[in-house]
């Protein structure tokens, strides 16, 4: 027979397709579960590259994303995590975590011979059963200000009370709500910057209203402006000195130097004036200001900010409502930015420069302190799936009970549909629901607590009518929901089951898997 595949192509086939599919989600889903849950534990990543950096963390799709996958089914769920992270911001671990007990419940039913096209249609009508069984389940307190703040906060306490943070989660949770409800029901968290500062414990960390860059003010300039007009420009401020490369000039004289100099200077000097004329009291620069027009701006009473960093000068033109400029032939038509008071405070050790009272309201800053590097860039991830949380929320008020609720809910909604469907699907819509309650179960596992027990328990809680009980991993028994004020957003669990579900039915259409060969490199001799 013909060779169809080239040499080094490799093919796997049927079974053993499946089997290679299964095994790599499998065992992408085992790698992350044990970090689920508020006692779930954290993961040291450690780079071969240079400088060798190390990461500690939770965060399912930082690990994932960290890792180099061989596996394509593996591949699948990296991609999902990245896109639950970008989409809802939390939730990254559930959604491989049930993506794999789905898979795990397929590959018994696949071993029963039951074909990958039934399961995968009993799993829709699981699906679709799940998510109405939320939606009649939710509240909604957006009518009721004072409600919604507290609903914010637990769904806040929530997110954070498996991270770093969950020390002081209410502390932070206040932090992340305080800046989200500044947004006004904006999904932008650009206007949300978070900077960190090793020095001090984590309690030390504070929301500061308007924006705080990381640079320092130069000598002999005003300390403290108010009513500022800012310029902010992307334009090169160091060409005072001669600096021809690669070109000769010949000169019979050194005079003739520094004529050059002075024209050189000359050039600078109506740049500056050009840049004076806009009628601002401050320029902020992307690039290097040399000693010359720094001068030149001192002398003008113009605070002149030098290598403001890239995303520090594009955030700080939008919270000022200015524009990047990079030419300043017509002032009418450049924007300013503005705000109230521009000064320089300390924060630990060092200087930087406040800008308070900013054209955009909602922009605030919320300062890190921390024991070291890797506390603050974890605790800068948590924070952050807080606020991504928090402003979907605040589009989207609905919210659930958390603590493996909304799973025992979709389970005993999903257990009663397989009962009354007949055929082969019923088994799959029952293997659906016992892939939820695996949730629950890891939660309880992870904190070290017996989870058959536990789960028996919720389930026979559950039959009862408005049932509020989920897993209290503090007391380490079943726990009313409502009392503990364990909440989550209804947008982050929908889009769990959905993505989830999707990716489980996407790797089991899968009969063969097709490893191309590398490209030779051809001989050059």
């Amino acid at each position: 027979m013909e060779r169809v595949l080239k040499d080094d192509a490799v093919e796997e086939k049927g079974e053993r397709a499946r089997m290679a599919a299964f095994i790599g989600a499998m065992a992408i889903a085992d790698l992350v579960k044990t970090t689920l849950g508020p006692k779930g534990m954290d993961k040291i990543l450690q780079s071969t590259g240079r400088g060798r950096s190390v990461t500690v963390t939770n965060d399912g799709a930082t690990i994932l994303k960290s890792l180099h996958i061989d596996n394509p089914a593996a591949k699948v769920l990296v991609d999902i995590s990245k896109v639950q992270d970008d989409e809802v911001g939390d939730g990254t671990t559930s959604v491989v975590v049930l993506a794999g007990e789905l898979l795990r419940e397929a590959e018994k039913l696949v071993n029963m011979k039951i074909h990958p096209m039934t399961i995968i249609a009993g799993y829709r009508m699981a699906v679709e059963c799940a998510r109405n069984a939320l939606l009649e389940r939710t509240m909604d307190n957006k009518e009721n200000i004072d409600k919604f703040r507290s609903d914010l906060m637990n769904i806040a306490m929530t997110t954070l009370s498996s991270k770093i943070l969950s020390q002081d989660k209410e502390y932070f949770a206040e932090l992340a709500v305080d800046a989200v409800l500044r947004l006004k029901g904006s999904t932008n968290l650009e206007a949300i910057q978070i900077l960190k500062k090793p020095g001090g414990s984590l309690k030390d960390s504070f929301l500061d209203e308007g924006f705080i860059l990381d640079k320092k003010i130069g000598l002999g300039q005003p300390k403290r402006i108010e009513n500022a007009k800012i310029l902010v420009a992307n334009t090169a401020m160091d060409t005072d000195k001669v600096k021809i490369y690669g070109a000769r000039v010949r000169v019979d004289s050194m005079a003739k130097v520094a004529e050059i100099e002075a024209a050189e200077k000359q050039k600078m000097r109506e740049k500056v004036q050009k840049i004076i004329g806009h009628g601002i009291n401050c320029f902020v620069n992307r690039q290097l200001i040399y000693n010359f027009p720094e001068e030149l701006f001192a002398d003008a009473g113009i605070l002149a900010i030098e290598h403001a960093d890239f995303e520090g000068i594009e955030r700080l033109a939008l919270v000022t409502g200015g524009e990047i400029a990079s030419t300043f032939d017509n002032p009418e038509s450049v924007k300013l930015g503005h705000c109230k008071v521009i000064e320089e405070i300390m924060i630990g050790e060092d200087k930087l420069i406040h800008f308070s009272g900013v054209d955009m309201g909602q922009a605030c800053t919320i300062v890190l302190r921390g024991a070291s590097e890797h506390v603050l860039d974890e605790a800068e991830r948590s924070l952050h799936d807080a606020l991504c949380v928090l402003s979907q929320t605040v589009n989207d008020t609905r919210v659930l009970f958390g603590g493996g609720w909304p799973e025992m809910v979709m389970a005993k909604a999903v257990d009663d549909l397989a009962r009354k469907t007949p055929g082969k699907k019923s088994h799959a819509i029952d293997a659906f629901s016992r892939a939820l309650q695996a949730i629950p179960t890891i939660i309880a596992d992870n904190a070290g607590l017996d989870s058959a027990e536990l789960i028996s328990q919720l389930r026979a809680e559950h039959h009862k009518e408005n049932c509020t009980a989920g897993i209290d991993v503090i007391t380490g028994s079943v726990g009313d929901m409502q009392k503990r004020g364990i909440s989550e957003a209804f947008k982050v669990k929908q889009a769990i089951l959905l993505s989830a579900t999707e990716a489980a039915e996407m790797i089991l259409r899968v009969d063969e898997i097709i490893t191309c060969a590398p490209r030779r490199r051809e001989d050059r001799m």
